[in-house]
């Protein structure tokens, strides 16, 4: 029966229609304003207004693409020499003079990007491969297991890097970046264990794992699916820090002539050929070790960055 109203007057219809539809109108303003941010969007937001981070970034870039790219800077070969240019001076097509040998220093440095960046970059992937793996599996299901890793990377800990790298490498003829690589890696695999190690620690005690263990979902996947993306953070810093680290401990290995080989180009190999006439011509030293300090230190920056960015303590303290 339809319903009787006054002129000027709305009708009881009308009044339930706007009760139906306000409430999901609600709602919804609601869900939009109120959606969770990720860790990734607010490490993202604190990393780009920080200054260092873009100037650690280019400079990352750049040495990115003249390891990749190097014969967009130079098109002088680095394995072409002249005595008759020995030590001489800068000129039109060589900016930074030559080196004893009567190598073009310039082309010297940028070929020598790509040996130092490929054996810091193959160090770090593998480290941090093969410490986030032993780390999780030891932290996560503990027992026999986590002892027997804790003793080895103890074992491990007491050798320094570099100086076992020395040991082993000087037993190698055949050296290349790889192997300079996992010689490296060989040692320095328990510092990223042993982070992730805690970190998982620290994961596995949450709620959402537990809640998880209650649910009846295996161990295994709550590992890969909870607890790894949830530990990773510390280590993602120390792996951006390693890389400069790895790159010192090539340069150092070249330099002690037990890294890479004489016929690649190094700034650790060129910082060795140079140092006997560090006193009268200083130049061809201090070019390649300038490039290896300001790659080493753009990614220092850059981990400081990410390890501020990705500690919510240090965002509160910004």
């Amino acid at each position: 029966m339809p319903s009787s109203t006054t002129p000027g007057q709305l009708s009881p219809d009308h009044y339930v229609a706007d009760l139906e539809e306000t409430p999901l109108k609600a709602v919804d303003a609601v869900d939009e304003s109120e959606k969770p941010r990720s860790s990734a969007r607010d490490a993202w937001d604190s990393m780009r207004t920080r200054p260092l981070f873009w100037i650690s970034g280019v400079l990352i870039v750049l040495v990115i693409v003249i390891a990749l790219f190097p014969g967009l800077f130079t098109h002088v070969s680095p394995q072409t020499n002249s005595l008759s240019n020995s030590n001489a001076g800068a000129r039109s097509g060589h900016p930074l003079g030559f080196t004893f040998q009567g190598y073009d220093v310039f082309s010297r440095v940028i070929y020598g990007t790509r040996a130092s960046l490929l054996v810091g970059i193959l160090a770090t992937v593998l480290v941090t491969v093969v410490g986030v793996v032993i780390g999780s599996l030891a932290g996560y299901y503990g027992g026999w297991l986590d002892a027997v890793v804790s003793r080895i990377g103890d074992i491990f800990f007491s050798i320094p890097t570099v100086l076992g790298a020395i040991v082993v490498m000087s037993t190698i003829t055949d050296r290349n970046p790889l192997t300079v690589a996992l010689i490296l890696a060989l040692f320095a695999w328990p510092q990223i264990a042993r982070i992730m190690r805690g970190s998982v620690i620290s994961a596995t005690a949450t709620d959402y794992v537990m809640a998880s263990t209650a649910l009846g979902v295996s161990r295994f996947r709550i590992l890969l699916r909870h607890v790894v993306p949830n530990a990773i953070a510390p280590v993602i810093v120390v792996a951006t820090v390693s890389l400069g680290t790895f790159i010192v401990a090539e340069s150092t290995l070249s330099f002690l002539g037990i890294g890479l080989p004489g016929t690649t180009v190094s700034w650790g190999g060129d910082i060795d050929n140079a140092r006997t006439t560090l006193r009268t011509a200083p130049l061809p030293l201090f070019w390649p070790a300038a490039a290896l300090s300001i790659t080493v230190l753009s990614f220092l920056m850059m981990g400081d960055v990410v390890r501020d960015a990705l500690d919510p303590k240090a965002r509160a303290r910004r």
